[in-house]
């Protein structure tokens, strides 16, 4: 199993289970068929909607001698209606309810963007906030209170620009520990994950498959296809396993810790067996050459008419 080792010497799976868009009625199996197969790391989030019923798995897991509760690493993170520094604990407690825990091991701001409090998804412009109104430094005050009081083990951020990684570091008594963004062949971020592995920042790849699942409003017309991608199939072939194999042990080559999303036993299985598959400079050199800098995850549902927020803004470019 190879890990991610924090400061602390904190050791992290670097092979997690999603559970973005794993409904409640499949997450409860889910979760309990990956902690079975053999995944210690589980990544969770306020947003997705699907905590109490991980709960409940991770508490059937403890209850029946499966795994014990230090030998899991469980990442959840902060949603943008609970940015500012008074509202991270009741955020944090409420999540920490939901999934049964006393602790967290990691805790991150999910994305730079603020919402009103009373705001769970915006429709209008109006039900975002600034920065200015809402400062991150004032989030991660919060944030680093949370270290202290023993509620998370470690925090970090979703979706931060170098940019943004380094105004924050500049001023933060904890630096950031991790940054959770898209990482995949078609956007590697190569000059992010140089910066990050440079000022000790570890990555976590999320939607590292392209996350085909996600809603019709999220896609693009015609976008490309990482699992069916000509490139990929043929790695894929020469080591008799799947595309999606492929996507994992390349994430997991590149030092990055990686996240793939399954409610589906098999695919859980065969995920977590990419592991064993060790790429060569070759197969690394030619997906080198698929990147095209393409989010599935874009951001424009952030960037309504009458908000602050723009894609241009949202990710520095």
């Amino acid at each position: 199993m190879k890990n991610i080792i924090y400061r602390n010497n904190d050791a992290m799976s670097a092979l997690g289970l999603g559970t973005w868009k794993s409904n409640p009625g499949e997450v409860y199996d889910a979760v309990l068929e990956a902690i079975k197969v053999g995944y210690r790391h589980i990544d969770c989030a306020m947003i997705y909607g699907n905590e109490k019923e991980i709960g409940k798995a991770l508490q059937k897991a403890f209850s029946s001698g499966i795994v014990k509760r230090e030998e899991l690493w469980i990442t959840s993170k902060l949603w943008c209606n609970s940015h500012g520094e008074a509202n991270v604990m009741p955020a944090l407690k409420s999540t920490l309810n939901n999934l049964q825990l006393d602790y967290l091991d990691l805790y991150l701001v999910h994305w730079p963007v603020a919402l009103k409090p009373d705001v769970i998804f915006p429709e209008k412009g109006e039900d975002l906030l600034s920065l200015e109104e809402r400062p991150i430094i004032k989030t991660w005050k919060g944030m680093e209170a949370m270290v202290s009081k023993g509620l998370t083990r470690h925090i970090g951020v979703c979706n931060f620009s170098i940019k943004k990684l380094k105004s924050l570091s500049a001023i933060a008594a904890i630096k950031p520990e991790m940054n959770q963004v898209e990482m995949h062949p078609f956007l590697q971020q190569s000059t992010l994950l140089e910066y990050c592995k440079k000022e000790g920042i570890y990555i976590t790849a999320y939607s590292p498959l392209g996350s085909p699942d996600r809603s019709a409003q999220m896609k693009a017309d015609n976008e490309p296809s990482l699992l069916e991608n000509p490139v990929i199939s043929a790695i894929a072939q020469k080591y008799g396993c799947s595309t999606a194999q492929i996507l994992i042990a390349w994430a997991l080559e590149r030092g990055t810790s990686v996240i793939p999303k399954s409610v589906n036993a098999g695919r859980i299985k065969q995920n977590y067996e990419a592991e064993s598959i060790q790429l060569d400079k070759e197969d690394m050199d030619q997906i080198a050459k698929l990147d095209r800098h393409f989010r599935y995850v874009n951001g424009k549902f952030w960037a309504l008419p009458r908000s602050t927020y723009t894609v241009a803004n949202l990710w520095d470019e």
